[in-house]
């Protein structure tokens, strides 16, 4: 494929991703913010969020679902959004405030933390299929958002990232779990590594495959 064929193509990319941010711009509103968590359904470590207000004059090419993109295009996108978005913010929950509450609400709560972190503030919000009440504007969860909306893209790029960094700070405080590799997930050497070991302090310990005994699911 020639350069001009693959700019073309992710120029049209780019236009579907931004469809939706572009509509609630031309209903009046300025300052649109995706918000994204990565973490969710892991053992261990924090869940974390970020939310991200896209400059519409400067979309980053490129950007799309982080599942979707290799750790390194990653890295280089995260940094490439942080320099053009009018704000961002990422903010980490613990496994601790996991188990005192649950894995949902500790994400509501990541989110509606990282959203009071942006200035300026948005006038309207879109996550990736998460309700939010109460924020006193508009909240569109919209499903599979990370795939659908560029802002919402954005968002969860920096949360990921973000929280592989974390992940690589409990692998060099606990490397015989792994985490850097499976990133808190359940994988055969995390669980082989829990079942020798036990859970270690970033475990969330009301996670049934953490310590199954107490029968609750994940």
């Amino acid at each position: 494929m020639s350069t001009l064929s693959r700019i073309a193509r992710e120029g049209i990319r780019l236009g579907h991703l931004r469809a939706l941010e572009e509509r609630l711009g031309l209903a009046g509103y300025e300052r649109i913010a995706g918000v994204d968590e990565a973490g969710r359904g892991a053992l261990a470590g924090p869940v974390v969020a970020a939310a991200v207000i896209v400059d519409p004059r400067r979309p980053v090419p490129g950007v799309d679902d982080s599942k979707r993109l290799t750790a390194a295009v990653r890295e280089r996108l995260a940094v490439w959004i942080r320099e053009t978005a009018l704000a961002w913010s990422v903010v980490a929950v613990d496994a601790a405030t996991i188990d005192r509450s649950n894995i949902l609400e500790a994400t509501r709560l990541a989110t509606r933390r990282a959203l009071a972190g942006l200035r300026p503030a948005p006038d309207v919000v879109i996550t990736d299929a998460l309700p939010l009440a109460g924020l006193g504007i508009p909240c569109l969860p919209l499903v599979h958002g990370d795939a659908l909306c560029h802002a919402v893209a954005s968002a969860s790029i920096l949360a990921k990232v973000e929280r592989d960094r974390l992940l690589g700070e409990l692998e060099a405080r606990w490397p015989e779990y792994g985490f850097a590799e499976h990133k808190g997930y359940g994988s055969a050497r995390h669980l082989a590594a829990l079942a020798e070991r036990g859970p270690a302090p970033e475990h969330r310990l009301t996670f049934a495959r953490v310590l199954p005994r107490l029968g609750r699911a994940a």
